[in-house]
Protein backbone atom coordinates (compact mmCIF):
# COMPACT_ATOMS: atom_id res chain seq x y z
CA UNK A 1 0.00 0.00 0.00
CA UNK A 2 1.42 3.50 -1.00
CA UNK A 3 0.28 6.66 0.03
CA UNK A 4 1.37 9.58 -0.49
CA UNK A 5 0.51 12.88 0.95
CA UNK A 6 0.82 16.61 -0.74
CA UNK A 7 -0.49 20.18 -0.35
CA UNK A 8 1.27 21.17 3.17
CA UNK A 9 3.00 24.33 3.05
CA UNK A 10 3.36 27.67 5.17
CA UNK A 11 0.55 29.49 5.98
CA UNK A 12 -0.51 32.78 8.20
CA UNK A 13 -2.37 31.88 11.43
CA UNK A 14 -6.40 32.50 9.85
CA UNK A 15 -5.72 30.93 6.73
CA UNK A 16 -6.61 27.32 5.06
CA UNK A 17 -4.62 24.82 3.23
CA UNK A 18 -6.14 21.34 1.59
CA UNK A 19 -4.55 18.39 2.24
CA UNK A 20 -4.53 15.23 -0.55
CA UNK A 21 -3.43 11.77 0.17
CA UNK A 22 -3.29 9.68 -3.09
CA UNK A 23 -3.56 5.66 -2.09
CA UNK A 24 -3.02 2.84 -4.28
CA UNK A 25 -1.68 -0.72 -4.11
CA UNK A 26 -5.65 -2.04 -2.78
CA UNK A 27 -9.07 -1.42 -2.78
CA UNK A 28 -9.47 2.65 -1.25
CA UNK A 29 -12.72 1.68 -1.56
CA UNK A 30 -13.08 -0.81 1.00
CA UNK A 31 -11.21 1.27 4.24
CA UNK A 32 -11.48 3.88 6.43
CA UNK A 33 -8.72 6.40 5.67
CA UNK A 34 -7.47 9.13 8.39
CA UNK A 35 -5.07 12.14 9.19
CA UNK A 36 -2.81 11.91 12.20
CA UNK A 37 -0.14 14.86 12.59
CA UNK A 38 3.14 14.95 14.64
CA UNK A 39 4.93 18.34 16.21
CA UNK A 40 8.41 18.65 17.23
CA UNK A 41 8.99 17.09 20.35
CA UNK A 42 5.58 15.63 21.03
CA UNK A 43 3.67 11.99 20.06
CA UNK A 44 1.95 11.43 17.47
CA UNK A 45 -2.09 12.57 17.60
CA UNK A 46 -5.05 11.89 15.47
CA UNK A 47 -6.88 14.50 13.61
CA UNK A 48 -9.53 13.33 11.86
CA UNK A 49 -10.75 9.65 10.33
CA UNK A 50 -13.26 9.17 7.64
CA UNK A 51 -15.44 5.58 7.14
CA UNK A 52 -15.47 3.78 3.54
CA UNK A 53 -17.97 5.29 2.10
CA UNK A 54 -17.86 8.95 3.90
CA UNK A 55 -20.76 8.20 6.08
CA UNK A 56 -18.70 8.81 9.31
CA UNK A 57 -15.99 11.23 10.10
CA UNK A 58 -14.33 11.59 13.13
CA UNK A 59 -12.22 14.54 14.19
CA UNK A 60 -10.13 15.69 17.54
CA UNK A 61 -11.66 18.09 19.63
CA UNK A 62 -8.40 20.89 19.09
CA UNK A 63 -9.99 20.85 15.49
CA UNK A 64 -13.21 20.47 15.32
CA UNK A 65 -15.38 22.77 13.19
CA UNK A 66 -11.98 24.02 11.28
CA UNK A 67 -10.97 21.14 9.45
CA UNK A 68 -12.95 19.23 6.96
CA UNK A 69 -11.90 15.55 5.79
CA UNK A 70 -13.06 13.79 2.77
CA UNK A 71 -12.99 11.33 0.21
CA UNK A 72 -13.14 10.73 -3.28
CA UNK A 73 -13.25 6.56 -4.07
CA UNK A 74 -13.20 6.68 -7.46
CA UNK A 75 -10.05 9.17 -7.58
CA UNK A 76 -8.52 6.99 -4.72
CA UNK A 77 -8.06 10.13 -2.49
CA UNK A 78 -8.79 11.25 1.31
CA UNK A 79 -8.33 15.24 1.40
CA UNK A 80 -7.89 17.26 4.63
CA UNK A 81 -9.71 20.61 4.18
CA UNK A 82 -7.88 23.09 7.27
CA UNK A 83 -9.54 26.76 7.74
CA UNK A 84 -8.67 29.16 10.27
CA UNK A 85 -5.52 27.36 11.07
CA UNK A 86 -3.71 28.21 13.92
CA UNK A 87 -0.22 28.05 15.12
CA UNK A 88 -0.22 25.39 17.03
CA UNK A 89 -1.70 23.12 14.19
CA UNK A 90 2.19 23.16 13.15
CA UNK A 91 2.77 19.87 12.29
CA UNK A 92 4.11 16.54 10.15
CA UNK A 93 0.62 15.76 9.15
CA UNK A 94 0.60 12.11 7.77
CA UNK A 95 -2.30 10.33 6.30
CA UNK A 96 -2.87 7.13 7.27
CA UNK A 97 -5.13 4.04 5.84
CA UNK A 98 -6.90 2.03 8.26
CA UNK A 99 -7.67 -2.01 8.14
CA UNK A 100 -11.18 -1.86 8.81
CA UNK A 101 -14.00 0.02 6.92
CA UNK A 102 -14.91 2.75 10.18
CA UNK A 103 -11.48 3.86 11.42
CA UNK A 104 -12.63 4.04 14.79
CA UNK A 105 -10.01 3.14 16.55
CA UNK A 106 -6.39 4.67 16.71
CA UNK A 107 -4.98 1.09 16.93
CA UNK A 108 -6.73 0.60 13.56
CA UNK A 109 -4.27 2.40 11.11
CA UNK A 110 -1.43 0.78 9.93
CA UNK A 111 -0.74 1.67 6.44
CA UNK A 112 1.48 5.37 6.90
CA UNK A 113 2.33 7.60 4.07
CA UNK A 114 5.81 9.54 4.33
CA UNK A 115 4.45 13.16 5.64
CA UNK A 116 3.64 16.79 4.59
CA UNK A 117 5.25 19.67 6.59
CA UNK A 118 2.42 22.24 7.33
CA UNK A 119 3.92 25.67 8.96
CA UNK A 120 1.67 28.29 10.37
CA UNK A 121 2.99 31.64 11.30
CA UNK A 122 1.78 34.19 14.06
Amino acid sequence: VQLQASGGGLVQAGGSLRLSCAASGRTFSSYAMGWFRQAPGKEREFVSGISWRGGSTYYADSVKGRFTISRDNAENTVYLQMNSLKPEDTAVYYCAGAADRYGNSYAGYVYWGQGTQVTVSS
